[in-house]
C-alpha cells in the first residue's frame, strides 16, 4: 500500500492503537491512547495534530479521535503486517504465544509490501493471528466472525474461545496459564463481585472482569431440549 507521506514507527503505532480502541468503544479518547501507548497524556496532542494534518484522523475535543477512511485503510495495512508477523513468530520461530504481540509490534514496521506478500505465502495464507483476530487481506478486507465478550455470556452457556482482543503480555500470560486460547471450550459457571468462575476445557478457574473482557467467544448452538434444561 502506497502512502503519500512516510510515517514514523511511532505514528503507525498511534494509528494501530486508535483502530483497536475505535473497534472496542467507537472512539479513541486521548487518555486511553496515552495509557495504551504507555506515554504521558500531554505528549499525545502533537502526534494527533500531525496525523490530522495528513488526513488520517479527526479529533473532536472532549470526545476523542476517530480514523478517517484514509486512516482506516492504513490501519488495516499495519494490522495485516502485525498479525502476519505474529504468525511468523509463533509458527516458524516458536516464540511463546504470550510474547508474540509485543515482538510483532517491533517487527511489523520492517515489513515491506513485497515481503509481507511473500510471508503470507510462506505461512500458507493464514486467516487469523495466533490470538484469533482476523488478518486483513492485501485489499483491506477483514473477515470478522460473530462473537461476544466473555463478560456478557450467560451462566452455563457452552462456548468456544474465538479471539483475544488485547495483546498485552501480562494479560496473555494469565490466559495462557489457565489454558485459555482460541479453539478451547469454555463456559461461565458463576459471577462474583470481582471475578468470573469458568470451566476451561473441563477445568475450573477464575478470571478478573478486566481480563475476561478481552476474551471473545462463539456460543455453541444447542437443541431446544438442551436450552430448556
Amino acid at each position: 500500500m502506497a502512502m503519500e507521506t512516510e510515517l514514523s514507527h511511532e505514528a503507525e503505532e498511534y494509528i494501530e492503537t486508535i483502530y483497536r480502541l475505535q473497534k472496542r468503544r467507537g472512539v479513541a479518547k486521548t487518555t486511553e491512547l496515552a495509557e495504551e501507548l504507555h506515554i504521558v497524556p500531554g505528549s499525545v496532542t502533537n502526534t494527533i495534530e500531525h496525523l490530522e494534518k495528513h488526513g488520517l484522523v479527526k479529533h473532536e475535543p472532549y470526545r476523542g479521535v476517530k480514523l478517517t477512511a484514509k486512516g482506516e485503510k492504513l490501519a488495516l495495512d499495519i494490522l495485516r503486517r502485525h498479525r502476519l508477523a505474529e504468525r511468523l513468530l509463533t509458527d516458524i520461530l516458536n516464540v511463546k504465544w504470550s510474547d508474540a504481540h509485543e515482538s510483532a509490534c517491533k517487527l511489523e514496521h520492517a515489513l515491506t509490501k513485497e515481503v509481507t506478500t511473500l510471508l503470507e505465502k510462506r505461512l500458507e495464507y493464514p486467516r487469523f493471528c495466533p490470538h484469533g483476530n482476523p488478518i486483513p487481506t492485501e485489499h483491506g478486507e477483514v473477515e470478522e466472525e460473530e462473537g461476544y465478550p466473555l463478560t456478557e455470556i450467560g451462566l452455563n452457556e457452552a462456548c468456544i474461545v474465538a479471539k483475544i482482543t488485547d495483546g498485552k503480555r501480562e494479560k496473555l500470560l494469565i490466559l495462557a496459564s489457565k489454558g485459555i486460547k482460541p479453539g478451547v471450550p469454555i463456559s461461565v459457571v458463576k459471577r462474583r463481585r470481582s471475578s468470573i468462575v469458568l470451566y476451561v476445557a473441563g477445568k475450573k478457574c477464575a478470571l478478573s472482569y478486566d481480563v475476561a473482557s478481552i476474551v471473545w467467544v462463539k456460543v455453541i448452538e444447542r437443541d431446544e431440549h438442551a436450552r430448556r434444561k
